[in-house]
């Protein structure tokens, strides 16, 4: 039996998929089962249980022979390096109890100077997982590339919304990114890797960038046109909220990012080719990769799906959109199309129901600036036509 954790998370939801997908018996250790439960395959064990919660973790680890610990707590604030203490804790205790033969981990990779808190408490988990005794296979990766992965809807949304960007020193620290896919690869590879004791693999793409970098390869491949001026004075406060203001990455995990990009993250042990037969793709192929998989069904996975790190109810980030979408329900005595014929008719004479003043202003700016305003109406009062 094979224990994930983190299934709700952006790397376990792939991580799932691909151990379904290799008809491996996968059982998800998660607070709320229920957010789990219509994406998983049949033979698929969803167990309730809370890494803070010691005496929730016995179901969860009986007959587990290899563990995934895929856990972050970035979201718990200022209080996120101690519960991330005490959750690997409280996994290592539980899988050493239950005689789990493998513990299998995706840490951070960062050399050089002080760490960020984010990447400290990265280190801090692989110590205390191994500290268990059960050998520890602990991967430690770069920026994450994929449809869906926080760093590159962050620059996706920077690229895309804004023709002139201000960007700080930290988008220039050397960086040696690697595709979703890759990860997943290393991940379920390691499952009948031989070895040993403990095991720490650097992992990494087949190039050496930047978040500059990134950018630029991104702007090629859409075909924009973008300014990008460099400046030295944005600290790392300011950044991270005016990165709220203009991607659908919050503040918390805005800040966390640009932290852990202050030391350079270049694999530096050839560990990873020696023992895997996984040959990562570079930054090229990982854009373009991300950028075809942006209209993938929901069933995969992105940053916001965990529900510690979710939006409110109701209200989420649409991964590849620059939209926000808001769901409600609401039962009325009608056929289809006549609950339907209000939206139809939508704009025009009919008006918006709602800032209809607001949509004669925005028309008004638009007259302005040189283009139709509201003149051009609607050509059919009951069909919306797309434009």
């Amino acid at each position: 039996m094979h224990l994930l954790t983190g299934a709700t998370g952006y790397v376990g939801g792939r991580l799932l998929r691909r151990l379904e997908q290799d008809g491996l018996p996968v059982r998800c250790l998660c607070r709320n089962p229920e957010t789990l439960r219509w994406r998983v395959a049949p033979g698929t064990e969803l167990v309730r249980g809370d890494l803070l919660q010691p005496a929730s973790l016995g179901a969860a680890f009986s007959g587990v022979d290899t563990a995934f610990y895929l856990v972050h707590s970035m979201h718990a604030g200022r209080e996120f390096e101690t519960q991330e203490r005490e959750s690997a804790a409280n996994f290592a205790l539980a899988a050493r109890e239950a005689g789990v033969r493998r513990i299998i981990y995706l840490g951070g990779l960062a050399h050089g100077g002080e760490l960020s808190p984010h990447m400290r408490s990265r280190a801090q988990t692989g110590n205390i997982l191994r500290s268990s005794g059960i050998p520890v296979v602990e991967f430690q990766a770069s920026i994450v590339i994929g449809s869906g992965s926080a760093s590159f809807e962050m620059i996706r949304a920077l690229v895309e919304r804004l023709p002139v960007m201000i960007t700080p020193r930290w988008v220039n620290t050397a960086a040696q990114t690697i595709a979703i896919e890759d990860v997943i690869e290393y991940l379920s590879a390691a499952i009948r890797l031989p070895f040993e004791g403990n095991l720490t693999v650097e992992i990494g793409g087949s190039d050496v960038t930047s978040y500059l970098g990134i950018m630029r390869e991104f702007t090629r491949q859409r075909k924009l046109r973008r300014c990008i001026l460099r400046v030295p004075f944005l600290s790392l406060s300011l950044s991270s909220r005016w990165l709220t203001l203009i991607t659908p990455v919050y503040a918390s995990i805005g800040r966390s990012l640009i932290e852990s990009v202050r030391n350079p993250s270049v694999v530096r042990s050839p560990i990873a080719a020696e023992l895997f037969a996984v040959r990562p793709m570079g930054i090229t192929r990982a854009i373009e990769r991300a950028l075809a998989n942006e209209d993938r069904p929901a069933a995969e996975s992105r940053w916001s799906d965990a529900r510690a790190l979710a939006a409110p109810p109701g209200l989420a980030p649409e991964p590849g959109r620059d939209l926000l979408i808001n769901e409600h329900t609401a039962r009325v005595p009608l056929t289809p199309d006549q609950a339907f014929a209000p939206i139809r008719r939508i704009g025009g004479r009919t008006g918006w129901y709602f800032g209809t003043l607001l949509w004669r202003i925005r028309g008004l700016i638009d007259l302005m600036q040189g283009g139709v305003g509201m003149r051009r109406g609607r050509p059919d009062p009951e069909t919306p036509l797309p434009g």
